[in-house]
């Protein structure tokens, strides 16, 4: 979007609807940029104008591929994504799992090409967030910048975090992070921490956690006998978060 003319500033910004507005973006990582900062209603308009773009994506379907070029962020609204890149012999690796309330993109920010594939889980929504757009805002806001780097930081730490994690778990360590992991995520974006559905396969949670299939579905079995989940073919009730927070620490009270 191209800066606004000096003239154009200077009038009285036309009256927001904060409490709709706060309301549309409440599930919506962007929020992060402009509610919290005391932005006044004319900046927050603007900014609404640029993330208010919705796209539909069907389940299976490719938000973007390894290579595209960059030119948006996507902010999920609604469903669930994964993220994997492609081996040398062809296969897929995933790299992450995304949910209502992430953005996806930011790997592309510094090639300006797409370093995975994203595919939706279930039928999707995001907001479309040209990047070029709110890298002119960014000029004229620089709390949204500093905001914008705070995000992509703790973006990052937290794939580095996991994935260094992982590579040092046993496979009941591993499992039980991805479901405390999951179980911290819904909690945050006012879900249930306790009771959730896993969009994901087995099989793909396998793929990401480096595990057989047969693996995942064996320790899913542990865990129900134990008595810390009930699991019903992908809907999991974490029956005893403390135990499993233990035992994705290392601690072993399943065996």
């Amino acid at each position: 979007m191209s800066s606004l003319p000096a003239s154009t500033h200077k009038h009285s910004p036309p009256p927001v609807n904060l409490h709709a507005l706060r309301a549309s973006c409440s599930a919506c990582s962007m929020h992060q940029l402009c509610l919290p900062m005391g932005l006044d209603q004319g900046d927050m308009q603007r900014l609404d104008q640029i993330i208010g773009r919705r796209r539909r994506i069907k389940r299976d379907q490719s938000l973007y591929r390894m290579g595209d070029a960059f030119d948006m962020l996507y902010a999920i609204r609604l469903g669930h994504f994964k993220t994997y890149q492609v081996n040398s012999n062809g296969s897929q690796q995933i790299t992450g799992f995304q949910m209502a309330g992430e953005l996806l993109g930011m790997d592309a920010i510094g090639t300006g090409r797409h370093q995975c594939e994203a595919v939706a889980l279930e039928d999707s929504e995001v907001c479309e967030i040209p990047f070029s757009r709110l890298e002119e805002l960014f000029q004229d806001m620089p709390v949204l910048l500093r905001q914008f780097h705070r995000i992509m930081s703790k973006e990052i730490s937290r794939e580095q975090g996991v994935m260094l994690t992982l590579n040092s778990m046993s496979a009941q360590q591993k499992l039980a992070a991805f479901l405390v992991n999951l179980s911290t995520r819904y909690a945050t974006r006012g879900y249930s921490a306790s009771r959730f559905q896993l969009r994901m396969t087995r099989e793909e949670i396998g793929n990401y956690l480096g595990l057989a299939v047969e693996s995942v579905s064996r320790l899913l079995t542990n865990f129900k006998k134990s008595g810390v989940i009930e699991v019903n073919h992908r809907d999991v009730e974490l029956c005893d978060l403390p135990t499993l927070r233990a035992v994705a620490l290392g601690n072993d009270p399943c065996a």
